[in-house]
């Protein structure tokens, strides 16, 4: 047996990773999929084994637990790849959710990756997609961006960065910041701009409510049980420039392009021809697509 087929055996007898998305709230929002994963895995890498033990216990299931964690993920990772390697299948989790969505998890499944093991994913319930249903949010395209920075200074700089994109922005909060992000979101972003604010998303105190940045702070303030728990918050996009505000050159060239290359690439070429911004003249594009049909 030659080397190439004596490393493709080898390859086939490694476990799989299976990235097992969780409920983030509503036990009962398990998949069917993920609970037989986890019961028959050999071992279970869970950002908290407390945590987990809570909900393998529910569903009466009894698994080996490894802790992987934000401060032991990378040496965990080595200790998982060489269990993987063994042949052993390990299921990835965090404390709710998908890992890797900002949660622990992405340093494992690249180090698996990069090693050539299958990693498989198990999806579930997220935050992001249950607040963004529930929101009537209908401009297309959204950007989750994930937990904004910690300092002042640093937010403020990261939605400076983001105020322009022609997309519905989503982050997550931590209730002791809520506030001050919320202030910061609205002298950055634009006081009239609309949010909605998703919390609790699955659980007893779910909430959605939907309103301009300037008022969001002031309905915060008027019941602190509403700056308790988990926060996903929807910032509609930024507006897009009036037909007015383009020259009548760049859409020219933009509508001469559109006649013979598809959209995003007609939009790709106005761009380099004119400078003009990417997010207007593909918005604008879109008008033109729509009024043409």
């Amino acid at each position: 047996m030659n080397e190439l087929s004596q490393n493709i055996l080898s390859i086939k007898d490694f476990g799989t990773l299976y990235v097992v998305a969780t409920p983030i709230g509503n036990l009962s929002d398990i998949s069917l999929r993920a609970l037989e994963t986890l019961k028959t895995v050999d071992s279970i890498a869970a950002e908290d084994t407390r945590h987990t033990s809570g909900l393998l216990s529910h569903f009466g299931i009894s698994k080996k637990l490894i802790a992987v964690h934000e401060h032991n993920e990378h040496q965990s990772a080595e200790k998982l790849l060489l269990q993987l390697k063994e042949g052993k299948n390990i299921a990835l989790v965090t404390d709710a959710g998908t890992p890797g969505i900002s949660d622990p998890g992405a340093v494992v499944v690249d180090c698996v990756r990069k090693a050539g093991l299958k990693v498989v994913p198990i999806p579930g319930a997220s935050a992001v997609i249950a607040a963004l249903s529930a929101s009537g949010i209908t401009q297309n395209g959204f950007l989750f961006h994930g937990f904004l920075p910690a300092s002042g200074a640093s937010r403020r700089k990261a939605l400076d960065s983001l105020k322009t994109q022609a997309v519905t922005l989503v982050f997550y909060e931590a209730p002791h910041r809520i506030i001050e992000s919320i202030v910061d979101m609205a002298n950055v972003l634009g006081a009239t701009r609309r949010i909605t604010i998703a919390r609790e998303i699955t659980k007893t105190f779910e909430t959605m409510h939907s309103c301009a940045l300037e008022d969001a702070v002031t309905w915060l303030k008027a019941d602190t049980n509403q700056q308790r728990g988990e926060f996903v918050l929807l910032i509609e996009a930024a507006p897009v420039k009036d037909v007015e505000e383009i020259s009548e050159h760049t859409i020219r060239i933009l509508k001469l392009l559109l006649a013979e290359l598809p959209l995003k690439q007609a939009v790709m070429l106005a761009t380099e021809i004119t400078s003009e911004k990417k997010n207007v003249l593909y918005e604008f594009a879109l008008q033109l697509k729509q009024q043409s049909e």
